[in-house]
């Protein structure tokens, strides 16, 4: 049982070794043994194609699916000996593009990057030059390797190299906005808060103050035995007003300071309701103080979130205060309309009856903080002069708005607040700073020239492709002239004719489609030196007739023809 169990926990740390240090996705696993079916059958086509040996099909087969799966943890390693196995394994051809791009992207540091593909390099044009000695000559071996090495290993490097630091800067970039954001967010907010905890301190002890002189000011005068009914009853509205007054300013100041709403002691007595439910208590409070207001109410009445139903309540009570100011005396009438969508709560008032020049005191941000509060919840307020001479107050509150936050988002001035927040909401790991700067490893200044010394680079790699490339078109084609003969010029060369007849009468073979091909065919006479050129009426597309001459002591001793394997 103890073995089965260390067996499990050695599987288990060999799976996670595999995986490298990317986190990796039962997905991402599935794409990489996919590769590597693919690459495999890729490479089987490519072992046929160069008639390879079972053996080495089934070694390149497994060759390339270690490659592939062994390209994350060892990126450098990989590169190196995927470049050392396709000098001897077709079939590793192909994998070198992904090894070369894997190398690029997950190699950390230039020197390192730089050391793995220098040995790749070596370790492709050294083995290369190994395997085709006995073919071809080493100098054309070098050249051709070192292109396709270009091509297919360094080419993909550099662009998997330029596209993963470009897409870790913009990464880096906005990981480093949202944290602006949200430092300058926070700066706002403590900035608001001391200032609300000012105001909250100013009004403490202005208002405060006041409202408790005014509270025990009526209390005494209400117990004086010369005030009449009629007075005692105003005298106790009142009092009662400014002790509510100070229960509404508590909880105020509460709010300003802290965010929430401050309880009241449990021996005070509760204020009233400040919600839809009492705007009845503040119309009452009206009629006792002697003002004529009427209060009706039509549709079905619903529940609004509590931000809507205070801003009822306030939108009535401003109302109510603007028309005792404005015009005493006039009648007011309290209206509110359950629509389907919203509340509409609409107050107005008739004419003044009596009304003194310059004895009204008014902030003028009545108004001005109504709109703003109902705008807050998703509503709108209006106010105006009405036709006949009074004044009309509306509020349109809907049903279901929450308020917006105390504190405002700033503005994001960059555009890249959502992106982050959305990676936020996946459970994004927050950006690694450190490992960051080792990742892109130069400042920022030279990070713009390093990416432009890659593309340089790049661009210098593909024209020298294209130069060389041409180049050795060119070269094939002018030297097929000096590499193939006919039938009828083979057969009219004798042997025992001398050798500077021969060579003047036939092409000097000075061709890369002849290099190695006197060696291969029927064994060479010994001591001879030999010249070998194609046929020009050979039509087998797998195989090519080769004329052979050799020349001992000046003379023509030996002259095979045959056919070779392309």
């Amino acid at each position: 049982m103890v073995g089965r169990v260390d067996a499990k926990a050695r599987t288990r740390a060999g799976w996670d070794w595999l995986k490298g240090p990317e986190p990796r996705t039962r997905r991402a696993v599935a794409g990489d043994l996919t590769i590597a079916v693919v690459m495999a059958l890729l490479g089987l086509g490519v072992d046929e194609l160069s008639k390879s040996s079972g053996q080495k099909m089934v070694l390149g087969v497994v060759a390339v699916v270690a490659l592939v799966l062994l390209r994350r943890r060892l990126p450098a390693a990989t590169l190196v000996l995927g470049a050392a196995a396709s000098a001897f394994l077709p079939s590793v051809f192909l994998v070198t593009i992904l090894l070369g791009w894997s190398a690029g992207r997950r190699i950390v540091g230039v020197g390192r990057a730089l050391a793995a593909f220098t040995l790749a390099f070596l370790a492709a044009i050294g083995l290369s030059v190994v395997e085709q000695w006995t073919q071809m000559r080493p100098l054309l071996v070098v050249v051709f390797s070192a292109l396709l090495f270009l091509a297919t290993t360094v080419m993909p490097g550099l662009a998997s190299r330029y596209w993963h630091q470009r897409r870790t800067l913009l990464s880096a970039l906005q990981e480093r906005n949202d944290q602006l954001l949200r430092e300058r967010t926070m700066v706002a907010g403590q900035a608001r808060l001391r200032e609300r905890q000012r105001i909250a301190q100013d009004m403490h002890d202005s208002l405060g103050h006041q409202l408790a002189l005014i509270s025990v000011h009526t209390g005494a005068l209400e117990v004086d035995p010369a005030l009449t009914d009629r007075q005692r009853e105003a005298v106790g509205v009142l009092r009662q007003a400014s002790v509510a007054a100070m229960h509404e300013l508590r909880e105020v100041v509460g709010i300003l300071r802290d965010g929430v709403e401050a309880p009241a002691p449990v021996e005070e007595a509760q204020p009233a309701a400040r919600g839809v439910a009492g705007i009845a208590g503040i119309v009452d409070a009206a009629r006792a103080a002697g003002t004529d207001v009427r209060l009706g109410t039509t549709g079905q009445p619903r529940a609004l979130v509590a931000a809507c139903d205070h801003a009822a309540y306030r939108i009535v009570q401003e109302a109510l205060t603007n028309a005792y100011k404005h015009a005493p005396g006039s009648s007011i009438s309290v209206e509110l309309r359950y629509e389907d969508d919203s509340l509409v709560v609409e107050i107005a008032n008739g004419p003044a009856a009596d009304r003194a020049s310059g004895e009204v005191v008014s902030g003028g941000q009545g108004l001005t903080g109504l709109r703003e509060r109902a705008r807050l919840v998703g509503g709108m307020v209006h106010a105006g002069a009405t036709e006949g001479g009074g004044f009309r107050v509306a509020g349109v509150l809907p049903y279901g708005t929450e308020p917006a936050g105390l504190v405002q988002d700033v503005a994001d001035d960059f555009g890249q607040r959502s992106q982050a927040r959305a990676l936020a909401l996946k459970g994004a790991p927050p950006m690694d700073w450190a490992a960051l700067d080792r990742e892109l490893a130069v400042p920022v200044r030279s990070r713009t020239g390093g990416v432009a010394m890659g593309c340089g680079i790049a661009v210098a790699a593909v024209v020298m492709l294209i130069i060389v490339l041409g180049a050795a078109v060119v070269m094939l084609v002018g030297s097929v002239d000096k590499a193939m003969i006919g039938k009828e010029e083979y057969d009219a060369v004798h042997v025992g004719e001398s050798e500077q007849a021969v060579r003047t009468r036939l092409p000097n073979g000075d061709s890369i489609l002849t290099s190695g091909m006197d060696r291969k065919g029927p064994p060479r006479p010994e001591g001879t030196e030999c010249l070998a050129l194609l046929s020009e009426d050979s039509s087998e597309l797998t195989t090519d007739t080769v004329f052979r001459f050799c020349f001992r002591d000046g003379k023509l001793v030996d002259k095979q023809a045959y056919e070779v394997k392309q």
